[in-house]
């Protein structure tokens, strides 16, 4: 018996259904077409938690989502990094010298453009990695190939002829673990925490850099700040930033105090523990 579902992105065997897996094996991975109808899952109720993929180390953030997030009156309760690995598989029996057409979504093909180079592939661009091997797996053909995760191939019965083709070996993806619970349990005391926020300055002038003055002069080490357009104004006053640390520490505490002084909107996305992964390296 499953302890609910978890929503992804994406169809069945995508990297997304392997972070589920991974990090909650006990959950029933629920894949949807599309960022929005995701989102949407966890906020009906339909599944009890999201994992959402927001940044790459190669291909940067994911646009769809960082649009959505703000917005989605979903909470922040954990992060996990993933390291991607892509593996070019074939239906049965097809011989490597015999593929002529690699299929996978745009980013997979960039990431692992030097394999498709050598073999001298033509490629063709789907929109999910494990739709490539779903389509190929419906309908087999001797001269074609996938780009997918290692799961699609056991989920639509292909096999691997080449692993891990990725050109860059540090390939990772962040993911953030959603719920539609607007007060989550705290994370444990013991763990080093990342805080996530939204904020809007205020139109006065040098609003930005009075409001991040806080951070700084109480040692507080924001990790992520980026800027986004409401509303199709060409204006970047609306911001989304990560922080160590929780909102009761003390310099964190004080920090947001300012920060709110120059802000017309200010809300805190998630307080949630740091993955282990942040300290490799």
């Amino acid at each position: 018996m499953t302890k609910g579902r978890i929503a992804f992105q994406g169809e069945l065997g995508a990297n997304s259904h392997e972070a589920c897996l991974a990090a909650f094996p006990d959950m029933e991975p629920a894949p949807h077409p599309t960022f929005e109808e995701a989102f949407e899952a966890i906020k009906s109720g339909d599944c009890s938690l999201g994992m959402i993929p927001v940044e790459n180390s190669i291909a940067g953030r994911v646009a769809d989502v960082h649009h959505l997030l703000p917005s989605s009156g979903l909470k922040i309760i954990g992060e996990r990094f993933k390291p991607i690995h892509f593996q070019l598989m074939v239906n049965p029996g097809v011989r490597l010298e015999d593929v002529q057409v690699v299929q996978t979504m745009p980013i997979a093909l960039a990431q692992c453009r030097k394999t498709v180079r050598r073999l001298k592939l033509r490629a063709e661009t789907v929109g999910d990695t494990a739709l490539a091997a779903k389509l190929l797996a419906q309908k087999p053909d001797a001269h074609r190939a996938a780009i997918s995760p290692a799961l699609a191939a056991e989920i639509y019965g292909l096999e691997i002829l080449l692993r891990d083709i990725e050109d860059e070996r540090h390939n990772t993806t962040r993911f953030l673990v959603m719920t539609a619970d607007p007060n989550p349990p705290p994370p444990p005391f013991t763990a080093p925490c990342i805080t996530s926020f939204v904020f809007r300055v205020r139109n006065i002038p040098a609003a930005l850099y009075k409001a991040l003055g806080g951070f700084a002069t109480n040692g507080v080490n924001m990790t992520k700040l980026e800027s986004y357009m409401e509303n199709g104004a060409f204006t970047a006053t609306f911001f989304y930033a990560e922080v160590d640390g929780r909102p009761e520490d003390r310099g964190l505490a004080r920090a947001f105090e300012e920060l709110q002084f120059f802000s017309e909107r200010f809300e805190v996305l998630g307080v949630y523990p740091a993955d282990p992964f942040r300290d490799r390296g």
